[in-house]
């Protein structure tokens, strides 16, 4: 009996092992393209008589020749930091990009379902406080930003759940 238990312990580590190798392989191709590889997935269970749908993946980006890796999770699943148990927020975490140019910062958010009416962003020095609410859709994030950008000189535009920020220097 414990030889079988001690090949399935093997045979658990080997796949283990294996989806290491193609994460990275696949890494190795963004790298050498500059380009994003991002996966998600819906969890919904019952709780007594509320439905909870969960949320979460993960965005990998690079840069041109394997510059500037970002690995970037998203979703409303997360880790509470006082107890340790994994809960489920009410907010989601949209996807996210930030674009430096040469005379301002663009924000892009993926937040279907919400229009800019919708939409209520705060800034505090360098970070960015993006909420959205539209029914059940409720979308929150925080966005350290690459220098700090005062409210008054953002605008924004909601196209088809694509959110873009600009912020003027």
């Amino acid at each position: 009996m414990k030889k079988k238990d001690e090949k399935t312990g093997m045979a658990g580590i080997e796949r283990i092992l294996g989806g290491f190798g193609e994460i990275l392989t696949k890494l190795e191709e963004l790298a050498e393209k500059g380009e994003e590889l991002k996966r998600t997935g819906q969890i919904t269970w019952k709780s007594g008589s509320e439905e909870i749908k969960g949320v979460c993946g993960f965005s990998i980006k690079t840069g041109l020749g394997g510059k500037e890796l970002r690995v970037e999770p998203f979703g409303n699943i997360k880790k509470d930091r006082e107890s340790g148990q994994t809960v489920v927020e009410e907010f989601r975490e949209p996807v996210v990009d930030v674009f430096e140019e040469r005379d301002h910062i663009l924000v892009v958010a993926e937040i279907p379902g919400i229009g800019v009416e919708d939409i209520r962003l705060e800034a505090r020095d360098d970070v960015l406080e993006i909420t959205a609410e539209k029914g059940p859709k409720r979308y929150r994030k925080e966005i350290l930003l690459p220098r700090a950008c005062p409210r008054e000189k953002m605008s924004m535009t909601c196209n088809n759940g694509i959110l873009e920020i600009r912020c003027e220097f």
